[in-house]
């Protein structure tokens, strides 16, 4: 009886767990039907999991400075597509697009930059509770609608 409570006891908690860690990933902070482009100096980049993350300072719409941060996803997740620890430093001019705060803070969630040397690094929908899969490709307007099935 007690090595069957003992056992109950930890699927319990290990479901608890896996419930606890999926809501910390759920990005329902950003608002995920629009992104935002912001462009600014780095003030500080951090390479850590569970997220790395980046600050930047920017001109805002009142002409006054303004620190954005940008939530990413690990490091392992950035390194399939093309960051690096070093990628990042303070100083760096660079142009972001992030899925910005549902609260309209300054931050959001990184979808893409472009370096200064204009390197462009995507993440390829690996931001903060998105899917890892990259996102399907929208249909140019130019494109011609495929032909009615007889």
């Amino acid at each position: 009886m007690i090595r069957f409570s003992f056992r109950t006891l930890t699927a319990a908690c290990a479901t608890l767990l896996a419930v606890a860690a999926n809501a910390h990933h759920s990005g329902a902070m950003f608002d995920s039907t629009r992104t935002q482009t912001i462009t600014g100096k780095v003030v500080e980049f951090n390479w850590r999991s569970p997220h790395c993350t980046f600050s930047l300072e920017v001109t805002g719409a009142n002409g006054k400075s303004e620190i954005w941060s940008v939530e990413m996803n690990a490091p392992g997740n950035l390194v399939r597509s093309g960051w690096k620890r070093t990628t990042l430093k303070p100083g760096d001019q660079v142009t972001a697009v992030v899925r910005p705060m549902r609260n309209g803070t300054p931050g959001g969630s990184y979808v893409s930059i472009k370096l200064a040397d204009g390197t462009v690094l995507d993440g390829q929908g690996q931001g903060p509770g998105e899917s890892y899969a990259a996102p399907p490709a929208a249909a140019s307007p130019s494109a011609t609608p495929p032909a009615a099935a007889k």
